[in-house]
């Protein structure tokens, strides 16, 4: 597993990988636009190569981007699908021109007390034209915590999701521990982890597993609610975080933290270093 963290792009694209390297990451992940604006950030040709250039020779070894929590694939607005559809060919174009390893979309919601199974079709459409529009970049949808009319809250309904969206090589999951124990899979002993891990391959398939977030939890298993709490510091603790880094099936993968740390500036060297000792520790 490569481990890593979400870190800021501020000041240009370059900047986040140093700061991974500050960190220790073996990973990385970065929003490639303002999470808090539609708009698109064009990414300058030398900036582009600057990042490649320095990407070659660093421990960073996979970029990840994640899509802004502003998009709504499955929005019955017109307006905000298309503004979606927009910035989530942004994402994707980004992630080809700097070699991401994927764009990370959390898939869409239905919101509170819509119906999840004709948004399923509404997000698998806007997100099959965003991957004909563009070339070169995976795409990997997150499952989500549940709360409101969010999709992908079950194994269910990411298949779905991926049947809706085409299907294609380039489409994978990427697994929120957080977000899997929100809602109501127990991923907290190797045991538990296990079992959740072969339901995920009969539902969806291993083929389709592409890359995993570590977040601990700070509510309980159930509970439908994403709050992320700092590496050990939730309901997963020290066995979930240790089970998680230490599964098989995830070897090979990036893995990023999303934590806002102790001092509340994002994911700290020491959570970093924390999983990497429970990777590389005994069993």
């Amino acid at each position: 597993m490569l481990v890593g963290a979400h870190v800021s792009p501020a000041g240009g694209v370059p900047n986040a990988l140093e700061r991974g390297e500050e960190k220790g990451c073996e990973a990385i992940q970065i929003f490639n636009q303002n999470p808090r604006a539609w708009k698109p950030r064009e990414y300058p040709e030398d900036e582009v190569g600057a990042f490649r250039e320095a990407f070659g020779p660093s421990p960073v070894q996979a970029l990840l981007i994640h899509a802004v929590y502003l998009l709504n694939c499955a929005s019955e607005d017109p307006e905000i699908r298309e503004k979606s559809l927009r910035s989530l060919i942004s994402s994707l174009d980004a992630g080809a021109r700097l070699g991401a390893h994927a764009v990370v979309l959390h898939p869409g919601s239905a919101l509170l007390g819509g119906d999840a199974k004709a948004a399923i079709p509404r997000a698998g459409a806007t997100i099959k034209e965003a991957l004909d529009a563009t070339e070169g970049c995976d795409l990997h949808l997150e499952d989500t915590a549940g709360a409101g009319g969010t999709l992908g809250r079950t194994f269910e309904e990411l298949a779905a999701l991926l049947d809706a969206a085409g299907g294609g090589g380039r489409l994978g999951i990427c697994l929120d521990s957080c977000h899997l124990l929100a809602s109501g899979y127990d991923v907290r002993t190797p045991e538990s982890l296990g079992e959740v891990v072969d339901e995920f391959d009969r539902v969806v398939g291993l083929d389709r597993l592409g890359s995993l977030h570590f977040n601990d939890s700070q509510t309980p298993l159930g509970s439908n609610r994403d709050r992320h709490a700092n590496v050990g510091e939730g309901e997963l603790g020290d066995e979930g975080a240790a089970a998680w880094v230490r599964e098989p099936r995830f070897a090979g993968l990036p893995c990023v933290i999303e934590t806002q740390g102790p001092d509340k500036k994002g994911p700290s060297a020491g959570e970093v270093a924390k999983l990497k000792q429970f990777r590389d520790g005994p069993g």
